[in-house]
Protein backbone atom coordinates (compact mmCIF):
# COMPACT_ATOMS: atom_id res chain seq x y z
CA UNK A 1 0.00 0.00 0.00
CA UNK A 2 1.24 3.49 -0.86
CA UNK A 3 1.59 5.89 2.08
CA UNK A 4 0.97 9.57 1.41
CA UNK A 5 3.07 12.41 2.81
CA UNK A 6 1.27 15.29 4.49
CA UNK A 7 2.81 17.66 1.92
CA UNK A 8 0.53 16.29 -0.80
CA UNK A 9 -1.72 18.73 -2.57
CA UNK A 10 -5.40 18.08 -1.93
CA UNK A 11 -8.59 19.06 -3.71
CA UNK A 12 -11.22 19.20 -0.95
CA UNK A 13 -14.72 18.98 -2.43
CA UNK A 14 -17.33 19.91 0.18
CA UNK A 15 -20.74 18.50 -0.73
CA UNK A 16 -23.55 21.07 -0.31
CA UNK A 17 -25.61 18.65 1.79
CA UNK A 18 -22.75 18.38 4.29
CA UNK A 19 -22.60 22.15 4.68
CA UNK A 20 -26.30 22.22 5.45
CA UNK A 21 -26.33 19.15 7.70
CA UNK A 22 -23.33 19.75 9.97
CA UNK A 23 -21.42 22.95 9.29
CA UNK A 24 -19.33 22.55 12.44
CA UNK A 25 -17.92 19.17 11.36
CA UNK A 26 -17.18 20.63 7.92
CA UNK A 27 -15.29 23.53 9.52
CA UNK A 28 -13.25 21.17 11.73
CA UNK A 29 -12.36 18.95 8.75
CA UNK A 30 -11.29 21.97 6.69
CA UNK A 31 -9.07 23.24 9.52
CA UNK A 32 -7.33 19.88 10.02
CA UNK A 33 -6.76 19.32 6.28
CA UNK A 34 -5.57 22.87 5.66
CA UNK A 35 -3.13 22.67 8.58
CA UNK A 36 -1.61 19.41 7.36
CA UNK A 37 -1.44 19.80 3.58
CA UNK A 38 -1.79 22.21 0.68
CA UNK A 39 -5.55 22.05 0.38
CA UNK A 40 -7.61 23.74 -2.30
CA UNK A 41 -11.23 24.06 -1.17
CA UNK A 42 -14.14 23.66 -3.58
CA UNK A 43 -17.77 24.34 -2.64
CA UNK A 44 -19.96 23.06 -5.50
CA UNK A 45 -23.62 24.04 -5.46
CA UNK A 46 -24.88 20.94 -7.26
CA UNK A 47 -23.98 17.69 -9.04
CA UNK A 48 -22.75 19.44 -12.19
CA UNK A 49 -20.29 21.65 -10.31
CA UNK A 50 -19.26 18.62 -8.22
CA UNK A 51 -18.43 16.73 -11.42
CA UNK A 52 -16.51 19.67 -12.92
CA UNK A 53 -14.44 20.09 -9.78
CA UNK A 54 -13.48 16.42 -9.76
CA UNK A 55 -12.70 16.49 -13.47
CA UNK A 56 -10.36 19.50 -13.04
CA UNK A 57 -8.46 18.10 -10.05
CA UNK A 58 -5.18 17.85 -11.98
CA UNK A 59 -2.49 16.26 -9.80
CA UNK A 60 -4.33 17.00 -6.56
CA UNK A 61 -5.67 14.14 -4.47
CA UNK A 62 -9.48 14.42 -4.22
CA UNK A 63 -11.02 14.52 -0.76
CA UNK A 64 -14.81 14.40 -0.43
CA UNK A 65 -16.43 15.91 2.64
CA UNK A 66 -19.96 14.53 2.63
CA UNK A 67 -22.21 11.54 3.17
CA UNK A 68 -22.45 8.18 1.45
CA UNK A 69 -24.24 9.64 -1.56
CA UNK A 70 -21.37 12.08 -2.15
CA UNK A 71 -18.82 9.26 -1.98
CA UNK A 72 -20.81 7.10 -4.41
CA UNK A 73 -21.15 10.09 -6.74
CA UNK A 74 -17.39 10.58 -6.82
CA UNK A 75 -16.66 6.90 -7.45
CA UNK A 76 -19.32 6.74 -10.16
CA UNK A 77 -17.89 9.77 -11.98
CA UNK A 78 -14.35 8.39 -11.89
CA UNK A 79 -15.56 4.94 -12.97
CA UNK A 80 -17.44 6.31 -15.98
CA UNK A 81 -14.39 8.39 -16.96
CA UNK A 82 -12.26 5.23 -16.58
CA UNK A 83 -10.01 7.07 -14.12
CA UNK A 84 -10.54 4.98 -10.98
CA UNK A 85 -7.36 2.97 -11.43
CA UNK A 86 -5.12 6.01 -11.11
CA UNK A 87 -6.99 7.97 -8.45
CA UNK A 88 -7.05 7.33 -4.71
CA UNK A 89 -10.09 8.88 -3.05
CA UNK A 90 -10.35 10.15 0.50
CA UNK A 91 -13.53 10.93 2.40
CA UNK A 92 -14.42 12.77 5.59
CA UNK A 93 -17.95 11.50 6.31
CA UNK A 94 -20.45 14.16 7.36
CA UNK A 95 -24.15 13.39 7.67
CA UNK A 96 -24.96 9.74 7.03
CA UNK A 97 -21.62 8.09 7.86
CA UNK A 98 -22.74 4.44 7.67
CA UNK A 99 -21.28 3.63 4.24
CA UNK A 100 -17.89 5.26 4.86
CA UNK A 101 -17.53 3.63 8.27
CA UNK A 102 -18.44 0.21 6.84
CA UNK A 103 -15.50 0.64 4.45
CA UNK A 104 -13.09 1.41 7.30
CA UNK A 105 -13.14 5.22 7.42
CA UNK A 106 -13.07 6.51 11.02
CA UNK A 107 -16.14 8.27 12.35
CA UNK A 108 -15.67 11.84 13.46
CA UNK A 109 -14.27 14.77 11.52
CA UNK A 110 -10.89 14.92 13.24
CA UNK A 111 -10.08 11.19 12.98
CA UNK A 112 -11.24 10.99 9.36
CA UNK A 113 -9.26 14.09 8.37
CA UNK A 114 -6.14 12.74 10.06
CA UNK A 115 -6.59 9.50 8.10
CA UNK A 116 -6.65 11.57 4.87
CA UNK A 117 -3.27 13.10 5.80
CA UNK A 118 -1.50 10.10 7.33
CA UNK A 119 -3.32 7.11 5.85
CA UNK A 120 -2.58 4.61 3.12
CA UNK A 121 -4.43 3.68 -0.04
CA UNK A 122 -6.30 0.38 0.04
CA UNK A 123 -7.64 -1.13 -3.16
CA UNK A 124 -11.25 -2.27 -2.84
CA UNK A 125 -13.57 -4.35 -4.98
CA UNK A 126 -16.54 -2.76 -6.73
CA UNK A 127 -19.83 -4.12 -8.01
CA UNK A 128 -20.62 -2.75 -11.47
CA UNK A 129 -24.04 -3.40 -13.00
CA UNK A 130 -25.08 -3.65 -16.62
CA UNK A 131 -26.22 0.00 -16.64
CA UNK A 132 -22.76 1.15 -15.42
CA UNK A 133 -23.97 1.77 -11.89
CA UNK A 134 -21.66 0.97 -8.98
CA UNK A 135 -22.06 -0.52 -5.51
CA UNK A 136 -19.40 0.18 -2.89
CA UNK A 137 -20.78 -1.40 0.25
CA UNK A 138 -23.98 -3.41 0.00
CA UNK A 139 -26.87 -4.29 -2.30
CA UNK A 140 -30.30 -5.25 -1.00
CA UNK A 141 -33.42 -6.61 -2.71
CA UNK A 142 -36.13 -5.55 -1.91
CA UNK A 143 -34.80 -2.23 -0.55
CA UNK A 144 -35.11 -2.07 3.21
CA UNK A 145 -36.68 1.21 4.37
CA UNK A 146 -34.33 3.76 5.88
CA UNK A 147 -34.60 4.26 9.60
CA UNK A 148 -36.79 7.24 10.48
CA UNK A 149 -35.12 10.00 12.48
CA UNK A 150 -36.87 10.67 15.76
CA UNK A 151 -38.69 13.99 15.79
CA UNK A 152 -37.46 16.66 18.17
CA UNK A 153 -39.76 17.65 21.05
CA UNK A 154 -42.03 20.56 20.14
CA UNK A 155 -42.10 23.36 22.74
CA UNK A 156 -45.57 24.33 23.95
CA UNK A 157 -46.23 28.05 24.38
CA UNK A 158 -47.96 29.01 27.60
CA UNK A 159 -50.99 31.26 27.75
CA UNK A 160 -52.26 30.48 24.26
CA UNK A 161 -54.75 27.56 24.33
CA UNK A 162 -55.42 27.73 20.58
CA UNK A 163 -51.66 27.66 19.86
CA UNK A 164 -51.07 24.72 22.21
CA UNK A 165 -53.87 22.78 20.52
CA UNK A 166 -52.45 23.47 17.04
CA UNK A 167 -48.92 22.46 18.03
CA UNK A 168 -50.11 19.25 19.67
CA UNK A 169 -52.07 18.39 16.52
CA UNK A 170 -49.06 18.94 14.27
CA UNK A 171 -46.67 17.11 16.59
CA UNK A 172 -48.94 14.08 16.82
CA UNK A 173 -48.99 13.56 13.06
CA UNK A 174 -46.69 10.72 11.95
CA UNK A 175 -43.57 11.75 10.06
CA UNK A 176 -43.62 10.99 6.35
CA UNK A 177 -41.29 8.19 5.34
CA UNK A 178 -39.55 7.88 1.98
CA UNK A 179 -41.63 6.17 -0.68
CA UNK A 180 -39.69 2.93 -0.45
CA UNK A 181 -41.56 -0.37 -0.44
CA UNK A 182 -41.14 -2.37 2.73
CA UNK A 183 -39.56 -5.82 2.51
CA UNK A 184 -42.02 -8.47 1.36
CA UNK A 185 -42.02 -11.78 -0.42
CA UNK A 186 -40.74 -11.64 -3.98
CA UNK A 187 -40.29 -14.21 -6.72
CA UNK A 188 -36.78 -13.85 -8.08
CA UNK A 189 -34.30 -15.97 -9.94
CA UNK A 190 -30.83 -15.46 -8.47
CA UNK A 191 -27.86 -16.79 -10.44
CA UNK A 192 -24.26 -16.66 -9.26
CA UNK A 193 -21.63 -17.34 -11.93
CA UNK A 194 -24.39 -18.90 -14.04
CA UNK A 195 -25.55 -21.26 -11.29
CA UNK A 196 -29.13 -20.88 -10.03
CA UNK A 197 -29.27 -20.32 -6.28
CA UNK A 198 -33.04 -19.81 -6.11
CA UNK A 199 -35.68 -19.86 -8.86
CA UNK A 200 -39.00 -18.12 -9.44
CA UNK A 201 -40.99 -20.93 -7.81
CA UNK A 202 -39.45 -20.17 -4.39
CA UNK A 203 -40.60 -16.85 -2.84
CA UNK A 204 -37.82 -14.99 -1.05
CA UNK A 205 -37.81 -12.31 1.64
CA UNK A 206 -34.47 -10.68 0.85
CA UNK A 207 -31.39 -10.94 -1.31
CA UNK A 208 -28.16 -9.24 -0.27
CA UNK A 209 -24.93 -8.93 -2.22
CA UNK A 210 -21.68 -7.56 -0.76
CA UNK A 211 -18.40 -7.03 -2.61
CA UNK A 212 -15.35 -8.50 -0.90
CA UNK A 213 -11.65 -7.77 -1.27
CA UNK A 214 -10.57 -10.76 -3.37
CA UNK A 215 -12.66 -10.40 -6.51
CA UNK A 216 -15.60 -12.40 -5.17
CA UNK A 217 -19.00 -11.13 -3.96
CA UNK A 218 -20.91 -12.72 -1.07
CA UNK A 219 -24.57 -13.50 -1.77
CA UNK A 220 -27.23 -14.32 0.83
CA UNK A 221 -30.78 -15.31 -0.13
CA UNK A 222 -33.42 -15.61 2.59
CA UNK A 223 -36.36 -17.78 1.44
CA UNK A 224 -39.84 -16.89 2.66
CA UNK A 225 -40.36 -18.63 5.98
CA UNK A 226 -43.63 -19.97 7.36
CA UNK A 227 -43.35 -20.59 11.08
CA UNK A 228 -39.71 -21.41 11.82
CA UNK A 229 -37.08 -19.17 10.29
CA UNK A 230 -35.76 -20.52 6.99
CA UNK A 231 -32.05 -21.19 6.59
CA UNK A 232 -30.44 -18.60 4.33
CA UNK A 233 -28.88 -19.75 1.08
CA UNK A 234 -25.26 -18.63 0.73
CA UNK A 235 -23.17 -18.34 -2.41
CA UNK A 236 -20.16 -16.45 -3.72
CA UNK A 237 -18.96 -15.57 -7.17
CA UNK A 238 -17.85 -12.91 -9.60
CA UNK A 239 -21.19 -12.36 -11.33
CA UNK A 240 -24.70 -12.10 -9.88
CA UNK A 241 -27.84 -11.93 -12.03
CA UNK A 242 -31.29 -11.30 -10.58
CA UNK A 243 -34.46 -11.74 -12.66
CA UNK A 244 -38.01 -11.01 -11.55
CA UNK A 245 -41.14 -8.94 -12.08
CA UNK A 246 -40.38 -5.22 -11.59
CA UNK A 247 -38.17 -5.37 -8.52
CA UNK A 248 -36.39 -2.51 -6.81
CA UNK A 249 -33.06 -2.61 -5.01
CA UNK A 250 -31.04 -0.46 -2.66
CA UNK A 251 -27.43 0.07 -3.72
CA UNK A 252 -25.54 1.77 -0.88
CA UNK A 253 -27.68 4.84 -0.05
CA UNK A 254 -29.92 4.98 -3.14
CA UNK A 255 -32.95 3.02 -4.34
CA UNK A 256 -33.10 2.05 -8.02
CA UNK A 257 -35.64 0.35 -10.24
CA UNK A 258 -38.02 -1.08 -11.00
CA UNK A 259 -36.18 -3.46 -13.33
CA UNK A 260 -36.86 -7.00 -14.49
CA UNK A 261 -33.27 -8.11 -14.84
CA UNK A 262 -29.94 -6.81 -13.56
CA UNK A 263 -26.45 -8.27 -13.54
CA UNK A 264 -23.67 -7.15 -11.22
CA UNK A 265 -20.04 -8.09 -11.82
CA UNK A 266 -17.15 -7.76 -9.41
CA UNK A 267 -14.37 -5.42 -10.49
CA UNK A 268 -11.46 -6.60 -8.36
CA UNK A 269 -9.38 -3.85 -6.73
CA UNK A 270 -11.12 -1.33 -8.96
CA UNK A 271 -10.88 1.69 -6.69
CA UNK A 272 -8.63 3.07 -4.02
CA UNK A 273 -9.73 4.53 -0.68
CA UNK A 274 -7.35 6.15 1.78
CA UNK A 275 -7.76 4.51 5.19
CA UNK A 276 -5.83 4.64 8.46
CA UNK A 277 -2.44 3.02 7.86
CA UNK A 278 -3.02 0.34 10.52
CA UNK A 279 -6.14 -1.08 8.81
Amino acid sequence: MATFATSDQLLVIIDPAARQTDGESVRIAKDVLSAGAAAKLCLPEGPEEFARALDRRGSRRPVVIGDGRALVRAVTLLHRQRELAGCALSVVPVGDTALAESLGVPGGAVAAARAVLDGAERRLDLLVDDSDGVVLGALGIPPAPRRAVAARPVPIASGRPWYRSLVRTLASRPARLPAVPSPCAARLRVEVDGRTVVDLDQPVETVSVTPGTDGVASVEVRPLSVGAEATPLLASGRSVTVTGADFRYRADAAVSGPVRRRTWRVAEGAWGLVLPADR
